[in-house]
């Protein structure tokens, strides 16, 4: 009769072994392009606002204007395109590749403020930048305010359409 000698990490490193055999096949096979994985990435947008316009700026680095596309459609704006990785030498060999690549879509939804019509972009540097005008009825306008009797005197107010259509809806509550 053989003595066979207890491993209590045998199991363990049975584990480690499928673990290792899994990746190592599975990942070749999904990312062929020589190890370098597609990162899933979407370019950073900043959006705000000020009384006239929403601007929307997105980074979008080392693109050309052709890698990408601008749209909206029932007040809704995406902005959808790729990032290719580019090899330059077929001698490169490279032992690090931290930057993303692949596809893009970012969409934003609109306020009912904002009018599509006059949408105006333009792509410098490396940086889109959108217009969106908002429509007039949305804007801030002075509103003088007159009265008649003791104590009282002229005022102005500034104020919204929306606030006053809501007002004359109900009964200037």
């Amino acid at each position: 009769m053989t003595i066979v000698r207890y491993d209590p990490f045998r199991d363990l490193r049975t584990l480690q072994e499928e673990v290792n055999r899994l990746f190592s096949t599975n990942l070749t096979r999904a990312f062929p392009d020589e190890g370098i994985g597609r990162g899933a990435w979407a370019p950073s947008v900043d959006i705000y606002e000020n009384k006239d316009q929403i601007v929307l700026e997105a980074e979008l680095p080392g693109m050309k204007q052709e890698d990408f596309d601008l749209s909206i459609e029932n007040n809704v704006i995406t902005l959808r395109g790729e990032r290719k990785f580019e090899k330059t030498e077929e001698t490169d060999n490279y032992h690090r590749v931290e930057r993303s690549y692949g596809t893009f879509t970012r969409s934003f939804t609109l306020p009912q403020t904002v009018s599509a019509e006059g949408a105006t972009a333009e792509y410098n540097n490396g940086v889109l930048r959108v217009t969106l005008p908002k429509r007039e009825e949305t804007k801030s306008r002075r509103i003088q305010v007159t009265g008649t009797g003791a104590g009282t005197s002229q005022k102005t107010i500034e104020t919204t359409a929306e606030t006053s259509k809501a007002k004359e809806a109900t009964g200037g509550r």
